[in-house]
């Protein structure tokens, strides 16, 4: 397994570097866009790579001059390269016991689904769909829930055989999955009712 590159309880969202960060990650998605390597647009805005490297990574406070290359040699207004800073970030906070009761297909009596929040976009081009699953009696099963995307389950309470494809998983408080949804996957057993549990759903937006 390959070593984790971000640290989830990192501070850098509100250090001094805010800016520089914002500015590193619209050089890179313009540079990607456009095709270019760190070597062909160091030497299109007259940069060093290394240079480049740091402005990216949000480890240096570029210049006017060096942002006007930039800007110049990616075609873009030198306010874009600002554009990440001076966005706001959606948020969505859902009090307890405030979820949007949401039909989903295969929804039952007894099964009961919570929509935990929803963001009309997100730079990052992907849909996320968090809900709170509660299934409290043993009527309508169903295993064969497909969809785009991918799926991560955390178990709160209860136990659940779940299917995913042709292989079952017992779910226990504190086990999680994490699968390619287009396979067919659902709760086929309910081994302790009530059963509880976190699906978040990630697709393409």
């Amino acid at each position: 397994m390959r070593p984790l590159t971000q640290d989830p309880h990192g501070s850098s969202a509100f250090s001094d570097r805010v800016l520089e960060s914002a500015i590193g990650r619209q050089v890179r998605a313009f540079r990607h866009h456009k095709g270019l390597t760190v070597a062909q647009l160091s030497a299109e805005a007259n940069l060093s790579p290394g240079m480049l490297s740091k402005i990216e990574n949000g480890a240096t406070s570029p210049s006017l001059t060096s942002l006007l290359s930039l800007s110049r040699a990616l075609s873009v207004p030198m306010t874009a390269l600002f554009r990440g800073f001076e966005e706001e970030r959606a948020v969505c906070h859902v009090k307890a016991g405030d979820g949007a009761e949401a039909e989903r297909a295969g929804t039952r009596a007894g099964h009961q689904y919570s929509l935990l929040g929803h963001l009309p976009s997100t730079s990052a081009g992907v849909v996320v769909e968090p809900y709170l699953i509660t299934l409290s009696t043993e009527a309508d099963v169903f295993p064969t829930f497909q969809h785009d995307g991918m799926e991560f389950l955390y178990m709160l309470a209860g136990v659940v055989d779940y299917r995913h494809g042709t292989k079952i998983f017992r779910l226990e408080p504190g086990d999680s999955l994490f699968f390619d949804a287009d396979a067919p996957h659902g709760p086929e057993g309910l081994i302790d009712l009530p059963a509880r549990y976190l699906s978040i759903i990630c697709y393409p937006q």
